[in-house]
């Protein structure tokens, strides 16, 4: 690491690896086994407590803690790490914790996320790729959020639960069951809307497409079916539309329902 580009005033770990690009800036604290990629900026007053690998081009604003202890009565100080991939924001205020020996002892962050001002990622969560959490979601431990998700200003997902690719989530939503992929929830209680069309054309998403799972929304939604023969149904509906396998996984993957 060059020391020309961090404050004298932040306190690094010697077990830290800090690629040569990095700058650093005042009254931050890196600790042990802690790893920084190149082009990754930290503004100030961070702390990146320890076992954290952060891959390149991140930019941490203010005040976040990344990396602590997990918020779990489980924990009893056991080896967890958190990683974080490459060009992700972490706004003022983010907390980011590592996992749980009990949970897998990983909690994952994927590429080109931006998380907004006082975000909350709990223990043992897989966060996938360009995902946008607004300002004070929370999510609870061992959750799982799908690429392209975005999750607006203070939704809370409880623990063990699984957003799906593409998903939104209104702001304010409280999020109690598992959304299938491309799907819009909101409200109290959290109720699915529609398609995620105006994100999915923003995507690239041909119209075809889109009308694809417009009826696959129709009959997982609008029509008496259980959840298994609405999934019969869209596996007779999938040829030449591979995106509703990614819809079809995600109803086959969740284990606490989802939000009907």
């Amino acid at each position: 690491m060059s020391t020309e580009l961090i404050d004298p005033s932040s306190r690094i770990h010697p077990s830290a690896k800090i690629a040569e690009d990095v700058r650093i800036g005042p009254w931050c604290v890196i600790g042990e086994n802690v790893a920084i990629g190149a082009g990754t900026i930290l503004d100030s007053h961070i702390v990146i407590r320890a076992n954290t690998k952060l891959g390149e081009g991140n930019r941490v604003f203010q005040f976040c803690s990344i990396g602590e202890d997990p918020s779990d009565r489980k924990y009893e100080g056991e080896e967890t790490w958190l990683e974080i991939g490459d060009n992700n924001v972490f706004r003022e205020g983010v907390t980011a914790h590592r996992g749980t020996g009990a949970g897998g002892g990983l909690t994952k962050i994927g590429n080109n996320n931006l998380q907004m001002p006082y975000v909350h990622i709990a223990h043992d969560c897989i966060v996938g790729d360009n995902t946008v959490f607004a300002n004070n979601v929370g999510i609870s431990g061992h959750v799982q959020v799908g690429d392209w998700a975005i999750l607006g200003g203070y939704a809370g997902v409880n623990q063990f639960l699984k957003v799906g690719a593409h998903a939104m989530v209104g702001g304010m939503t409280h999020i109690t069951n598992d959304i299938p992929a491309f799907m819009i929830v909101s409200g109290r209680p959290a109720t699915v809307r529609s398609i995620n069309t105006i994100g999915l054309e923003r995507r690239g998403f041909d119209k075809e497409t889109i009308g694809d799972l417009r009826e696959a929304f129709k009959v997982i939604y609008k029509r008496n079916y259980s959840l298994q023969e609405a999934i019969d149904q869209l596996k007779a509906m999938r040829e030449g539309c591979g995106t509703l396998q990614i819809l079809i996984d995600s109803l086959e993957s969740s284990e606490k329902g989802i939000h009907r």
